[in-house]
């Protein structure tokens, strides 16, 4: 492996002419006692955040100011917001500011404020979970697919219109993609979740890897002066039966904070699939029906202690361990041409899986000065590890199910080690002209995997050296950002930024001794302008530049074969992707949001699901064949119709122009896509809610693939109990069993293929949760929520 390039981080701060200053200073109080750990914001005539600190334990406060007119701020959680105006020419003391509690009569009149279930940002979308009933005792994964313009599909998590989105946890990214990243954010409970950030287009902050942008999950911290337990039982019945049992606990006091969880989950899901493949000596269908092991144990500890007002260390810990183990029966009935059954295999296999990940944090956050400049540190470790051993045997029959010979028989045992290490620091340092932001970050990987292939069609094992490999891949990454935003008045703001990322990548193939180097060093500039033309509407206007990198699985040339007659191989030549994204958006009132997007890829990569029609066989590869354009428009709108019906509502429009830059025999077929869903919570007094959600996408064309309609209606209700201690959900998931992949429909080779595959989305859950803790400790804090970022490991 070649020696990796660091880069020296050049990016200084700007300097300000220097202006007379005065001390301000005061002091907040109650009418029992001082007010410790509140923020005190300062803000210029326009608005904008100027200065800030916290109070000390005694309730006072002192900042640095220059001449002239400001507003002071203070919002403190159990208190009404408190703004007032002053000049300073000197130094002052604005004396006691005496705030008044938040006062809920619960014998008389309950005041309810009930957060929208979207809001929208400047440059992300807020979907808050807290109203929706579909998502009571829910997973991660779950609950990013009831979220506005994100499907989740085959593996993948989506933005429409947008691509392949990265998925973080508080502003870290999360080390995994596919079917691995998915299996890790079923085993987070969506009751522990407090929003989901959507970031189609994200700043140069954060990584540029993903063209579909990021999806942030923010995980709710704890209220502060308070402990609280939350437990969490459900059943879910489908063809089989899943339980699954979660606790979670928070404590937060003076300046400790801590939180712990546990989720455990056992049981099976059945899964069906169908591959039609139609050749010129006739057609060849496959059917398989599997029994997937869903056990699974996951973790989750953070701890954060506050040195002083300034500085904060932080740790968090993260374990999951899974064992997906299956049984598979695989029927492939072979027709003539006259669509008359010839001869049929059976194949039967067991697979043995074991994998699990860990994840190890450690940040650091201090405030430099009274100017509100923030520095902060994150090192990340993270590792991953799968193991699978695989037996299967395919024999061959005749049509009447006379017994032939036995078509193929094998075992098949792989490993993955992934290990990533890597550092990253980011500044805030506020001017007077502009808010300035930089950073610097380095990202160093390893996957190590394996696969042993034995041939056991005579009875003994023995091993095929062209099915077995060892594949050695590194890729290091370094990067520095910087951006600046700018608030020209009340109704424009604009940001600007540019990511610089050099990456350096190494694959070596044991088998083919063979290495496949890449290095690249890449731009990534992003753009932001706003305008608030009135209190009714405002317009947003991006551009975005990003990457999306192929995962290991997909670089590793080994053989793995699905059934007798299919196999999957990756393709160690395999280049990133690009894409550009521009987005222009219309916001009124903030219940109707008008979005139009393009998106433009180049070296566009991705599956290919080639027929042989010499063999008869289907070979799933892996190449960059295409580039093309998506773009689209989309119309979002929330409604209360009533004081006791809630509704969100969606409709996009989706179009692609996607063209083939290698020649793969296959003519690309492009179309519209229609995609819309209905989201409504009904109040059926103070402690029922009753949700229907109904989802539909029409069938579309992209690319190499036809892809044919899905569509669910989910019905869920909720009940509270013991003064909304506990509550009770009960929810029937795709009512009609039609929200699954089906009629994917590719050709090549002049051989068409149709697949469809059932994850058993269509089941029944019933579910109690139950909350206990104390909500006041006696002690104030400062409610300290950190959202730093945590560097994509590749």
């Amino acid at each position: 492996m070649k020696k990796v390039n660091l880069f020296i981080f050049l990016l200084l701060p700007l300097f300000c002419f220097a202006q007379t200053s005065f001390k301000l200073s005061g002091k907040i109080a109650d009418e029992k006692s001082s007010i410790a750990w509140t923020d005190v914001v300062i803000v210029n005539q326009e608005g904008k955040i100027i200065n800030g600190t916290t109070t000390k334990t005694d309730g006072s406060f002192e900042l640095i100011l220059n001449k002239g007119s400001y507003k002071v701020k203070i919002n403190a959680q159990g208190y009404a917001e408190f703004e007032k105006e002053f000049t300073i020419e000197k130094e002052t003391n604005l004396g006691l500011i005496l705030l008044k509690e938040n006062v809920t009569n619960l014998g008389e009149v309950v005041i309810q404020s009930r957060k929208s279930t979207i809001e929208q940002k400047t440059d992300r979308l807020v979907y808050n979970l807290e109203n929706n009933v579909i998502n009571v005792a829910a997973d991660a994964l779950s609950a990013i697919n009831t979220a506005p313009g994100v499907v989740v599909q085959n593996n993948a998590i989506n933005i429409l219109g947008k691509g392949t989105s990265r998925v973080m946890i508080d502003g870290r990214m999360i080390e995994l993609t596919g079917e691995e990243l998915n299996n890790f954010l079923k085993s987070i409970s969506a009751s522990d979740i407090k929003n989901i950030e959507i970031i189609s287009n994200p700043s140069s902050k954060y990584e540029a890897e993903g063209t579909g942008g990021l999806i942030n999950i923010i995980m709710k911290k704890g209220t502060r002066n308070s402990w609280k337990n939350t437990t969490t039982a459900s059943y879910d019945q489908n063809k089989y039966g899943i339980y699954a049992l979660r606790n979670n606990f928070f404590y937060n006091k003076n300046k400790f904070r801590f939180s712990a969880s546990v989720n455990g989950k056992t049981g099976y899901k059945s899964i069906e699939e169908n591959l039609d493949m139609y050749f010129l000596e006739g057609p060849s269908k496959m059917s398989a029906k599997t029994k997937l092991n869903e056990d699974n144990l996951s973790g989750k500890l953070a701890v954060d202690y506050d040195f002083s007002e300034r500085t904060s260390i932080g740790f968090q810990f993260l374990k999951d361990k899974s064992n997906p183990d299956f049984d598979s029966d695989i029927r492939i009935n072979k027709y003539n041409t006259q669509n008359q059954l010839e001869s049929y295999v059976i194949n039967e296999s067991f697979l043995d899986r074991k994998s699990g990940n860990q994840t190890y944090n450690l940040h650091l956050i201090t405030k430099l000065d009274s100017l509100n400049r923030k520095l902060s540190f994150d090192a990340d470790y993270f590792t991953y590890n799968s193991k699978f051993d695989r037996d299967f045997v395919a024999n061959n029959y005749a049509s009447d199910g006379t017994f032939a010979d036995v078509n193929q028989s094998g075992r098949n045992l792989s490993n993955q080690d992934i290990d990533n290490l890597s550092f990253k620091a980011d500044m805030e340092h506020p001017l007077q002209a502009f808010n300035l932001s930089y950073g610097a970050k380095l990202s160093f990987t390893k996957s190590n995997s394996d696969v042993v292939f034995f041939n056991t069609i005579t009875g003994t094992p023995e091993l095929d050296l062209n099915q077995t490999n060892q594949f050695i891949y590194t890729e290091n990454n370094q990067a520095i950002y910087i951006s600046a935003d700018k608030k020209i008045n009340e109704k424009w703001n604009f940001q600007v930024g540019l990511r610089l990322e050099n990456t350096q990548t190494s694959g070596f193939s044991e088998n083919l001794n063979q290495e496949t180097v890449n290095n690249y060093l890449k731009l990534f500039p992003t753009f932001y302008a706003s305008y608030a033309k009135n209190e009714n509407n405002s317009f947003n206007l991006n551009y975005g530049r990003r990457i999306r990198r192929p995962n290991f699985s997909l670089l590793n040339p080994f053989r793995v074969y699905i059934s007798s007659n299919s196999y999957s191989e990756g393709n160690p030549f395999l280049k990133p992707s690009f894409s550009d994204n521009f987005e222009f958006s219309h916001s009124y009132k903030k219940i109707v949001r008008t979005s139009v997007f393009l998106n433009a890829i180049t070296d566009g990569y991705g599956v290919i699901f080639t027929a042989n029609p010499e063999t008869l066989t289907q070979v799933v590869s892996r190449d960059n064949y295409f580039k093309g354009l998506n773009y689209g428009i989309g119309e979002t709108y929330s409604a209360t119709f009533t004081d006791w019906w809630q509704s969100e509502n969606s409709l996009y429009f989706l179009g692609s122009n996607i063209s083939f830059t290698k020649d793969i025999n296959a003519t690309p077929t492009n179309g519209l896509e229609v995609d819309f869903s209905t989201n409504n919570t009904f109040s059926l007094g103070k402690t029922s809610k009753l949700q229907i959600d109904f989802n539909y996408t029409a069938p579309y064309k992209s690319g190499l693939y036809a892809t044919g309609y899905t569509s669910s209606l989910n019905i869920g209700f909720k009940q509270d109990l013991l003064n909304k201690t506990m509550q009770i959900a009960f929810l029937v998931n795709d009512v009609f069993n039609t929200s699954y992949l089906k009629d994917d429909v590719s050709i090549v080779n002049g051989v068409k293929q149709v697949y469809s595959q059932n994850e058993s989305n269509r089941f029944a859950r019933l579910s109690i949760v139950y909350n206990f803790g104390n909500k006041k400790i006696n002690v104030n804090q400062r409610d300290f929520g950190n959202q730093d970022e945590k560097n994509r490991a590749r």
